[in-house]
């Protein structure tokens, strides 16, 4: 994931920042408690195919 881009990107229901897991190729938006996925390189920031994030993952640190 390009630094640059992800500093441009913001969690699209709360506007907050956005952490990387390159692990699962998800952003992570701890404040929504949502992952959104990554696809072919390009992030799918829609609430509707993001994850909804367990206390377990809110806690696992990136």
């Amino acid at each position: 994931m390009d630094k640059r881009l992800l500093e441009l990107l913001v969690c699209p229901v709360t506007k907050g920042p956005l952490e990387y897991d390159r692990e699962q190729q998800e952003l992570i938006s701890r404040s929504a408690r949502l992952a959104y996925p990554i696809r072919d390189g390009m992030p799918v920031m829609l609430e509707a195919q993001a994850r909804v994030l367990s206390q377990e993952d809110i806690e696992r640190p990136r």
